[in-house]
């Protein structure tokens, strides 16, 4: 059960509650907030979005059905009937508003406002899942931890975690994602962090925000609403984190690789077992607690994982983990689907890094492929919203995989036919390369390979920005 009543809603909403049968309930805390009403509960809060292809409008006499508390609309019942037929007759208590999307994240705001619970958030251009995924491992060690889940990293999924805390989380891990200025403002208003970690300042999304410079302004805007006595947690690795002193009078913490005088987290003496992870040596000098120097394992496979491992034992010291704890939360992580997932078949090893790309995790991905003892085989498509030189980073792209000796490379899309020509122009000659037009051709290609595309026994990486359409890629691999 949640904190937070229907008429604390309604004040965050700036909306008044309209109780039809007559019964007023507003001191009734609600279960829970969705805005899908499939995942309606009983005592919880439908809020009816005008979709692209469906009004969530029309659910809401279904989710009163249900046993929800409260439907937060911006049509009212008459409006709802005349548009879709439904019988106004069967809605409960319901609070109209201007703007529904808009609720939400004034719902989220308010009800962040009531919690008693440490946010750490997470930003950066590439790495912020697999980052949240390694602090949150960590960090269970020791609190009750509650995680952003799947890609809930803009402005309805922010909200949608941040309504997701209850009463027994100690700590929440937000990421928070955008793709123009502005954004990280909103993002940073609803979570309010204590501790703000950034991963990186790469290449994405440079249609709106032009160069890494305008990535950076972007992404610091999670700055805007840190808690007075916050920290803030960069990686020193990075050439425009590196050089910053202190940020609103919070002077950073930086972790890495040991390639910064200030890093505070350090993971060193790397030793590579391949797709199986690796073994380091984690050292922390952070200005409270016992320094640190422990041996850790990494499971997952490549030498940004051990960035990721770092960033989780700095944000983890300023909570008061041990080294042990850090350690052990370390060797439990796993990564979801579509983000460096290693999958083991008969026929050969995939990984499954198909959720998105942009230049440097397309080149994170690469390195990872190289380090296969097998035959390696590249499929490849378009990194999206990369700009005017969106040409150049594809064909720096197709040059490292043939760098690197990679021996089929499948390139899909329009623009990873610069990839595709780089590959030729700098591969040997016995490397295997080829170019699809779109995924629906290369999947017909699939199909009819008696082997020489994918050979039995190879590692296959399957890398595309998300709307290129990978995931059927690996799926058809799978099946």
């Amino acid at each position: 059960m949640m904190d937070f009543t229907l008429k604390e809603i309604a004040e965050a909403c700036g909306g008044a509650l309209v109780f039809p049968g007559g019964a007023d309930e507003e001191d009734r805390c609600v279960s829970s907030v969705a805005i899908d009403s499939r995942l309606v509960e009983t005592g919880g809060v439908f809020i009816a979005t005008p979709g692209e292809r469906v009004d969530g409008h029309k659910f809401i006499p279904t989710v009163f059905a249900q046993g929800a508390a409260l439907a937060v609309t911006q049509k009212s019942p008459k409006q709802v009937e005349a548009e879709h037929g439904c019988e106004a007759s069967g809605w409960g208590c319901y609070l109209l508003v201007e703007d529904t999307l808009q609720a939400l994240k004034d719902m989220a705001e308010a009800y962040r406002k009531k919690l008693d619970v440490k946010i750490v958030g997470i930003t950066g251009s590439v790495g912020k899942t697999s980052t949240k995924e390694f602090i949150a491992g960590v960090l269970a060690e020791k609190y009750q931890v509650l995680k952003t889940e799947g890609n809930f990293n803009n402005e309805i999924g922010v909200p949608l975690t941040l309504l997701r805390i209850r009463p027994e989380h100690e700590v929440a891990v937000v990421e928070m994602g955008i793709s123009d200025f502005g954004e990280m403002h909103r993002l940073s208003k609803m979570a309010r962090p204590d501790i703000c970690v950034m991963t990186n300042i790469g290449q994405s999304h440079l249609n709106n925000l032009k160069d890494r410079d305008g990535i950076l302004r972007a992404k610091s805007e999670i700055f805007d609403f840190m808690a007075e006595d916050g920290e803030i947690c960069l990686n020193g690795e990075d050439d425009k984190l590196a050089g910053l002193k202190e940020i609103r009078g919070h002077i950073p913490h930086f972790f890495g690789l040991g390639n910064h005088p200030a890093e505070e987290a350090v993971v060193t003496d790397i030793v590579s077992n391949g797709l199986e992870g690796s073994d380091a040596l984690l050292l922390t000098r952070q200005a409270e607690g016992e320094p640190i120097r422990q041996p850790i394992h990494i499971p997952l496979p490549g030498r940004h994982m051990a960035l990721n491992a770092a960033a989780a034992a700095c944000v983890a010291g300023l909570l008061g983990l041990n080294g042990s704890e850090i350690a052990a939360g370390i060797g439990k992580v796993e990564l979801m689907t579509g983000r460096t997932h290693v999958i083991r078949l008969p026929r050969y090893t995939l990984i499954d890094d198909c959720y998105n790309a942009n230049p440097a995790s397309m080149k994170a991905a690469i390195d990872l492929l190289a380090l296969a003892d097998t035959k390696k085989v590249a499929i490849l498509g378009d990194m999206l919203n990369l700009g005017e030189n969106s040409h150049r980073y594809h064909e720096e792209a197709g040059s490292h995989a043939a760098a690197l000796g990679i021996e089929h490379i499948l390139c899909v899309g329009e623009e990873s036919r610069h990839m595709f020509w780089a590959a030729a122009n700098n591969a040997e000659e016995t490397t295997k390369i080829s170019h699809y037009p779109d995924t629906e051709t290369l999947l017909r290609s699939l199909a009819s390979d008696s082997g020489e595309l994918v050979p039995e026994g190879s590692t296959v990486l399957i890398k595309a920005s998300h709307d290129m359409g990978f995931a059927k890629v690996l799926e058809f691999l799978r099946s």
